[in-house]
């Protein structure tokens, strides 16, 4: 068989709840919904940060983000412009694998592991990039009236331009942003058409949907949930291109793709949900981690298939590597495993992993193992949380009283990943981490220009997150 197309979504923000195949009432997703009866859905995924830089790394790498250096950031959870700090050129990515064995790789949309030449896409086996290097809301945007902290406002003041970077040029700055991801959408297909006759793999990393919520007039009209259900139908839109293409030029049977997002929902803000889920974007409750994952691929793997078992976005190298013929690299520790027998089993099947790890920056807050879930901290508070999340996916009742054997098992597994990853505020350092990338004098890419021709020189909501 021909090696197949790996096409690889991944939203930024998208929580648990906000698809109407994982129980959202309000907002639109009839293609995403599509993918689940054509596919197979996957309910407890999980990603390996509960926001966007670590979780990315991870995806990419197929490692924890400790493991890489990528807990944290100079003591920020994730990396701002001009940062000195990103994906370290040794490691190596998805892209870089496929591309040894014979893939076209791109990545159109947001990266966010790295925005100095050495840590860009086209540094990181990907042949060519089209997108914005980091969050949406890192470019000028008005003042948030509600932030009353004059150094915080000083900061956001000096914010550079938002880039949009060709390959590794500067090709606008402070774009459209509602017309940025049908731009994407464009690119995509180009892409698809450009490389029909050869395996490719596409990395398309959503904007949506992450603050500011910009999305094309005609979504926002036809929204039941205000500009946030605007901006999950742009990425149910895409997802419909995107299929439509991919069959188009008779590339459907042969094309594996994967829909994710890279942490949960905000919640309170502008109508995201995680469902039944406990917590919210950047905890180590369910909400910040356990997020929406699908799979589909006609004729291998069987449709409608809804799987309970364990699995993560860490496993996604291992997995796309199997089956494109890839290697996972052999020289150093990776922590992914290959889940190929929970997309081409039909009916029960096992998972190849056993536990999850969930850690908070680089302190480690619970471990999962089976339904188990033990908390032994958050943030900067201790506590002893057990929940049985087969029954108690919410995180509601606290078994840890009555299940003590249970503790201990769970306790004996997170004082084994302390001394392998770390737990910086216990001081650990970890026996087998690498470093991040760094370089000396990093710059931002863009400068504010008065005099500079921008189409939104500032843009006119204050949303960040």
């Amino acid at each position: 068989m021909d090696k197949p197309n790996i096409v690889l979504i991944n939203c930024d923000d998208l929580g648990y709840g906000d698809l109407g195949v994982y129980g959202s009432k309000i907002n639109k997703t009839p293609a995403l919904d599509k993918m689940a009866e054509e596919g197979v859905r996957f309910t407890d995924f999980y990603v390996a940060s509960g926001v966007c830089s670590p979780s990315r790394g991870a995806l990419l790498t197929g490692c924890y983000p400790q493991r890489i250096g990528f807990g944290e950031f100079d003591g920020f959870r994730v990396l701002f412009p001009g940062d000195g700090i990103g994906l370290n050129p040794d490691e190596t990515t998805i892209a870089g694998a496929l591309k040894d064995v014979g893939y076209a790789t791109k990545i159109i949309g947001k990266w966010h592991v790295g925005d100095q030449e050495e840590f860009l896409p086209t540094n990181h086996g990907f042949d060519s990039y089209y997108g914005l290097p980091y969050s949406n809301d890192m470019g000028r945007q008005v003042e948030d009236p509600t932030i009353d902290d004059h150094d915080r406002l000083e900061q956001l003041r000096r914010r550079p331009p938002l880039p949009l970077i060709r390959d590794a040029e500067v090709i606008q700055e402070q774009p459209d942003l509602r017309a940025l991801t049908e731009r994407y959408a464009e690119e995509a297909v180009r892409f698809i058409r450009g490389n029909k006759e050869n395996p490719f793999f596409l990395y398309f990393a959503h904007m949506y949907v992450h603050l500011p919520l910009y999305a094309p007039e005609n979504l926002v009209n036809g929204s039941d949930n205000g500009d946030y259900g605007a901006c999950v139908a742009g990425v149910d839109w895409v997802a419909e291109v995107l299929f439509d293409e991919l069959k188009r030029q008779g590339l459907d049977e042969n094309t594996l793709v994967i829909f994710t997002s890279d942490n949960g929902s905000r919640m309170q803000d502008q109508g995201g949900s995680n469902g039944v889920l406990r917590g919210r974007k950047g905890q180590t409750w369910e909400g910040g981690q356990r997020v929406p994952c699908m799979m589909r691929w006609p004729g291998r793997i069987p449709a409608g298939e809804v799987r309970s078992e364990l699995i993560t976005s860490i496993d996604f190298f291992a997995t796309i590597a199997g089956v494109a013929g890839a290697e996972v690299p052999a020289d150093r520790t990776t922590d992914g495993v290959d889940m190929s027998p929970l997309l081409f089993a039909s009916g029960p099947a096992e998972s190849p992993r056993s536990e999850f790890f969930y850690y908070h920056g680089n302190n480690l807050e619970a471990v999962r193992d089976g339904k188990w879930k033990l908390h032994v901290r958050k943030e900067e508070e201790l506590i002893d949380e057990l929940y049985d999340l087969e029954i108690d996916p919410g995180e509601t009742e606290n078994v840890f009283a009555s299940n003590p054997d249970v503790v201990v098992r769970l306790a004996g597994l997170i004082a084994a990943c302390q001394q392998d990853l770390g737990d910086q505020i216990n001081g650990i350092a970890g026996n087998d981490v690498r470093p991040a990338g760094r370089v000396d004098n990093p710059e931002t890419l863009t400068h504010y220009d008065p005099e500079h021709p921008y189409i939104y020189a500032e843009y006119d909501k204050a949303e960040r997150g």
